[in-house]
């Protein structure tokens, strides 16, 4: 069955990543090795066709061959890297309002009251619900039909996921006020002011948690404490403008909030295993593998 789900990938991905007319659907397709590489992952699920992949987030590392399923239910900086290649993908964008309906309509909407677990993991995917993975990049062979059917398959895989060892983590995300959403909020948050200068405390009270439960919570979600996320963040941003060529090592740090260019020399090449100025110069020499966004 995976062979199947491969199949409608290779006939429609135009490049190692194209978005589709199906909504909230993505393709992957790689067929050589690349470099590992950075990337920004949003609330997705990835359900992998061909090849295996590695996503690593903190302390956090999973690798997922064909056949599994790959969840991340907050905004994550993560390492990517192809265990096996040709790779092939099928990804769904998470839409909050469309798991909480169908929670709704299978009348199975009380309370999940279970502690914060991590936002990025991995389960087999079920023979049921790689059918109707497969049938929904299918559509995208008969574009006429995806107006009407493209809602009704997605339902049917998030119908398919909730009943799966997965679906306790997507009812947590899906709540308004659980662990698990103050935590997606607090990344979000944290991701749109990751250039300012914040301290745990902040990040606490924006998130109505004391700062030894944010701690405890924010690192069993996402494998590191929020200011290392914020770093991370910082960094990967960083990395993709040296890559861009636009802007010096100097002003790039400035940019992604760093006060000491000293600090962020030394951060940087502790990451990565260079220095900002030959670490760029490495990836502006390779264009094709250069960190992506997500």
């Amino acid at each position: 069955m995976p062979d199947r789900l491969s199949a409608a990938i290779d006939r429609h991905c135009l490049g190692t990543t194209s978005d589709t007319k199906v909504p909230r659907l993505s393709l992957i397709s790689v067929d050589e090795p690349v470099e590992p590489s950075g990337q920004l992952y949003e609330p997705m699920i990835c359900f992998v066709a061909a090849g295996a992949k590695r996503t690593t987030a903190g302390d956090l590392s999973l690798v997922a061959p064909a056949g599994e399923m790959l969840l991340t239910t907050i905004d994550l900086p993560v390492d990517v890297s192809l265990e096996t290649v040709p790779y092939r993908s099928a990804v769904l964008h998470l839409h909050g309002p469309s798991i909480a309906d169908l929670i709704v309509e299978m009348d199975d909407a009380a309370p999940v009251c279970a502690p914060a677990k991590a936002g990025h993991l991995k389960a087999p995917m079920t023979p049921e619900l790689l059918e109707a993975v497969t049938r929904w990049v299918e559509l995208l062979d008969a574009p006429g039909d995806i107006r009407l059917l493209a809602p009704r398959h997605e339902s049917e895989i998030l119908y398919r996921l909730l009943g799966s060892s997965l679906g306790p983590i997507l009812r947590q995300w899906s709540l308004a006020d659980s662990t698990t959403s103050r935590v997606r909020d607090v990344a979000r948050w944290i991701r749109e002011h990751y250039t300012e200068p914040i301290s745990v405390d902040m990040i606490a009270s924006e998130a109505r948690m004391s700062p030894a439960s944010l701690h405890r919570h924010f690192k069993a979600t996402t494998g590191m404490s929020p200011l290392k996320y914020q770093k991370q963040l910082r960094l990967q941003e960083a990395r993709r403008r040296l890559a861009a060529g636009d802007s010096t090592a100097a002003q790039v740090a400035h940019a992604v909030g760093y006060v000491s260019p000293t600090q962020f020399n030394r951060e940087y090449r502790s990451t990565y295993g260079r220095p900002p100025g030959q670490d760029a110069a490495r990836l502006r020499s390779r264009p094709t593998q250069a960190p992506a966004r997500r």
